[in-house]
């Protein structure tokens, strides 16, 4: 399992996402604006919009604040602009971590993320140096009493799904990036409710942390950089045994 998974399932039985709901909604922003302003405001003709949009309603966020953001994209309504960037870098135990970074000072949030990772026992590495070890692919979640696993991988592969595995009490249906949309789109039709569609970048190995010192650095680390207002999203390929994950949650 990758370690993106891994404290998403800690998360999730810490039950922090309400409690950070005002964050979720400011990161479906900033994805919101940004599709917009680089593929345009029209949902239909931009398929990274219209995922960013279905993500937003799923956390409930309401249509005006989503309205806003196409506007802001498009230049239709005064608003930061936000520089896309990646950082790459190593955690405890040589850990590798990409970071998907929205910002509108970029010499904050590189000081911000150096100082994190050296923190904890890590350094920043230069473009490149991680992200081979990651593969770009759309993930769809869907809860176990959702749908039978049948009817899910008929609907899923006649929409160009590669792969459904059960991960964490859900499914995930692993699609090739172009095809997540799509993949939504015929769950939609369907009425199948789904916890989340997004691509994400799958590790394609895994370092295992079987030290404490080593595994409580790296929750922590993960937990910090995934809490920065810049951060949009951040992938690590660290595995830890449930064992060790139940003592340290």
């Amino acid at each position: 399992m990758s370690g993106h998974s891994k404290w998403a399932t800690i998360k999730r039985k810490k039950g922090k996402l309400d409690a950070e709901r005002g964050k979720i909604f400011t990161r479906h922003i900033k994805e919101i604006t940004v599709a917009a302003r680089e593929g345009g405001g029209d949902p239909d003709a931009n398929p990274r919009l219209r995922t960013a949009i279905a993500a937003a309603k799923a956390s409930n966020m309401p249509q005006d604040n989503i309205k806003r953001a196409i506007l802001k994209g498009t230049g239709e309504l005064p608003g930061v602009t936000y520089e896309a960037i990646t950082y790459e870098g190593y955690g405890p135990g040589g850990v590798a971590i990409y970071m998907e970074v929205f910002t509108d000072n970029k010499n904050r949030v590189v000081a911000d993320i150096r100082h994190l990772l050296s923190k904890y026992g890590g350094n920043l590495g230069a473009n490149g140096c991680v992200a081979w070890m990651f593969e770009k692919k759309g993930i769809v979640t869907v809860e176990l009493d959702a749908v039978d696993e049948d009817t899910l991988m008929e609907i899923a592969t006649e929409a160009g799904a590669e792969d459904i595995v059960t991960d964490s009490g859900s499914y995930e249906i692993i699609t090739q990036p172009s095809d997540v949309d799509k993949v939504r789109m015929a769950l939609e039709e369907k009425n199948i409710p789904m916890v989340s569609a997004e691509v994400t970048m799958q590790p394609t190995n895994t370092v295992k942390l079987e030290k404490e010192s080593e595994a409580s650095s790296m929750l922590k680390l993960y937990e910090l950089l995934e809490e920065h207002d810049d951060i949009q999203k951040i992938y690590a390929n660290f595995d830890i045994d449930e064992a060790l994950l139940e003592k340290l949650a």
